[in-house]
């Protein structure tokens, strides 16, 4: 059940809350999903519930027509939308014991670009830490080829027309429980739980596409 268009559900998890354990814990992960995805849905489904037209649209169009509405509408579109699409990417990308590293065609691609899986490591981890308060870090396939960006609160690379591959979540909910205000604690963790074979799926879909979004 993919439920990209309203009425928006939560969807469940495809692992269970403790499975990270011990590098996300249980309750990070049940507050994560039960609480904060939880009311971005109910939020956008709020949004959307008298404007029949936008209920047509899927999560990626919703982002990318919020550009085009004025603040009052356009502002709490992007964060809502934003905020479903941008959590189930998250939580997608993650799985219990995963392969520690990428492999196959995302791992020639890796290497290419930044010299070796440990480089491409560096350069996220770099970006992870200097996002500036809330958001994201996205490695993304675009017209360029591979990129790492930093996503402020719930903006998304679907704003940029760049196909995303894998993320972390940096706002403080996703680890302050177990890491306090140790973001890089956090992401040293992340690559723990980080599922690599999803990753080259996104990555292999992103090439086959070429239109830059999921």
């Amino acid at each position: 059940m993919e439920n990209n268009r309203y009425p928006f559900v939560n969807l469940a998890l495809p692992y269970a809350y403790d499975a990270l354990e011990p590098f996300i814990d249980e309750t990070t992960m049940r507050l994560h999903h039960t609480r904060h995805l939880q009311t971005y849905i109910q939020n956008l489904n709020a949004l959307l519930i008298d404007r029949p037209q936008l209920q047509k649209l899927t999560l990626q169009q919703l982002i990318i027509a919020s550009q085009r509405y004025t603040e009052e509408l356009g502002v709490p579109l992007l964060s809502n939308a934003g905020g479903v699409y941008n959590h189930r990417f998250f939580f997608d990308g993650l799985r219990p014991a995963p392969a520690r590293e990428p492999r196959g065609s995302l791992a020639s691609a890796l290497t290419q670009r930044f010299g070796s899986f440990e480089g491409f490591r560096d350069a996220f981890k770099k970006a992870a830490l200097s996002v500036f308060g809330s958001g994201y870090a996205f490695l993304v396939l675009g017209p360029k080829g591979l990129e790492i960006i930093k996503a402020p609160n719930q903006n998304s690379p679907v704003q940029l027309m760049l196909c995303p591959i894998i993320a972390i979540d940096v706002w403080e909910h996703a680890y302050y429980l177990k890491h306090y205000n140790m973001r890089s604690d956090y992401i040293d963790a992340w690559f723990n739980v980080a599922d690599w074979d999803k990753a080259g799926e996104n990555y292999d879909r992103c090439i086959q596409n070429r239109g830059y979004m999921r």
